[in-house]
C-alpha cells in the first residue's frame, strides 16, 4: 500500500510533512509583525475560491499548490515552477534551465515582488504568499533543484529499506525518507531548530536565492545521487538502486538540514516583503 502511495504522488514535493515543517519553521522564525501580516492575509484565503484545499494556515498554505494540481486548467500554468532540472553533471547554470521564468527560483522571485507590493489586488497577494511559501519548500527537496536528465531522479528505480514496489529516487526523497527525517527525535519544527543556534540560522539566511539553488544542486549531486551510485554521474542502473538502513542513517541530518535552511531562508523573505 505504501508504495501505491509513491508512484501515484510523484509530483507532490516533501509531500505534505515536509512542506508542512518547513512553513512552521519560517512561522516561529518571523519578526511578530510579519507574522501577524501573514494571518492577515490568510484570513482572505477565501479569496483564492478553492474551497477543496483551504489556506487558511501557513502549513495549509505549505500544501496548497500541490493540493490545486488536480483542478487542471485553472493551475495547470503553474506546474513547471515547482522545479528546475539543473544538470549535475554539468557547470552550475539557472538560465538556461528556466524558460521564460518557468522555474521554481525565478517564481520565488516573482512571487516575493509581489508580496511585498502592496498595490496588487489582495487575492493575488495571497496567492503570491502561498506560491512563495510552497515554493521554498520545494526548492530545498534537493531533486527539485538539481538532476541529470531523468526528471528529478523519477527515472532511477530504487528500494527503499525493505519497500521496494514502484518507488524512485525522487519519490524516496519526496516522502519516506523526508519523513522519517524530520520525525526523528528531536522532531518538528522545534526540536529542528534546537539543532541549530542563532549564528548557524543567521549564517543560512545569507545569500540570494540563485545561492540557494547552487546549494541544492550540490546536495542533489553529493547526497542524493552519490549515495546511491557512489559517482554520481555513472550511468543509471537498469536495477534498482539500494537505499539500506546505513545510508538511510547518513542522510537523515541531510534532509534535517535542508528543512532548517528553507525554512530561515523563507523566514527571511516573508521579513522583506511584509515586516
Amino acid at each position: 500500500m505504501v508504495a501505491l502511495h509513491i508512484a501515484a504522488t510523484p509530483a507532490a514535493a516533501w509531500w505534505e510533512y515536509g512542506h508542512e515543517t518547513v512553513a512552521s519553521i519560517a512561522m516561529a522564525q518571523v519578526k511578530p509583525s510579519t507574522r501577524a501580516a501573514i494571518r492577515r492575509l490568510l484570513a482572505r484565503s477565501d479569496l483564492l475560491e478553492t474551497p477543496t484545499c483551504p489556506a487558511h494556515t501557513i502549513e495549509q498554505a505549505s500544501v496548497w499548490p500541490d493540493c490545486v494540481k488536480p483542478l487542471g486548467d485553472r493551475f495547470s500554468y503553474a506546474y513547471n515552477w515547482h522545479y528546475q532540472n539543473v544538470n549535475i553533471c554539468k557547470p552550475f547554470a539557472i538560465k538556461p534551465n528556466c524558460p521564460d521564468g518557468n522555474c521554481v527560483s525565478a517564481q520565488i522571485e516573482r512571487n516575493a515582488r509581489l508580496l511585498k507590493d502592496r498595490t496588487v489586488p489582495v487575492r493575488e497577494r495571497v496567492m503570491a504568499l502561498v506560491f512563495l511559501v510552497h515554493f521554498m519548500g520545494d526548492l530545498h527537496q534537493p531533486l527539485h533543484a538539481g538532476d541529470k536528465a531523468d526528471l528529478g531522479g523519477n527515472r532511477v528505480k530504487a528500494a527503499y529499506g525493505v519497500i521496494e514496489g514502484r518507488a524512485n529516487l525522487h519519490s524516496v526523497w519526496d516522502g519516506l525518507l523526508a519523513d522519517r527525517a524530520l520525525s526523528t527525535p528531536p522532531g518538528g519544527a522545534k526540536g529542528l531548530l534546537e539543532e541549530y543556534g542563532p549564528p548557524a540560522r543567521a549564517t543560512m539566511r545569507e545569500g540570494t536565492v540563485e545561492d540557494w539553488s547552487r546549494e541544492n544542486w550540490q546536495v542533489a549531486r553529493d547526497s542524493a545521487y552519490a549515495s546511491v551510485l557512489g559517482d554520481p554521474c555513472a550511468p543509471t542502473p537498469d536495477q534498482r538502486v539500494k537505499i539500506d538502513e546505513a545510508t538511510i542513517e547518513k542522510l537523515i541530518p541531510v534532509l534535517r538540514l535542508q528543512a532548517v535552511r528553507g525554512g530561515v531562508r523563507l523566514a527571511r523573505l516573508l521579513d522583506e516583503a511584509l515586516g
